[in-house]
């Protein structure tokens, strides 16, 4: 019984997520129509959209499990299994955030260092 539940609850999560995940990729990926010659530039920009998209679909996971390991947490009443479920999640929730931004940020460098290295 408990497995439907859960099912049930990823579905409800998963079926919009899916949904609304083409709208918002198709607009970075389509963004740029007017250059007829793909070069360097074209790909960084394609690269900046995609990561930009996902470190913001990753934030807005992150901020969902963070709610949902809050929630948890409050009404664990003292429960420690409950309890401990509520704290990995949040910590969990903490780390994927960290690990988004932090590719975020190392993809900045490493394009900023070629950029510099090789030019436009």
């Amino acid at each position: 019984m408990r497995s439907i539940r859960n099912v049930k609850a990823y579905r409800r999560f998963v079926a919009p997520l899916a949904t609304a995940l083409p709208l918002i990729v198709s607009h970075p990926v389509f963004a740029d129509t007017t250059s007829s010659v793909a070069g360097v530039s074209n790909i960084e920009d394609f690269i900046k959209s995609v990561t930009t998209v996902i470190v913001a679909v990753c934030g807005a996971v992150a901020i969902v499990m963070f709610a949902i390991g809050g929630f948890s947490y409050v009404v664990s009443s003292g429960n420690p299994e409950h309890l401990q479920r509520a704290k990995h999640t949040l910590l969990y929730a903490a780390i994927g955030l960290a690990i988004a931004i932090a590719s975020a940020i190392l993809g900045s460098i490493v394009t900023t260092l070629a950029t510099n290295a090789f030019g436009s």
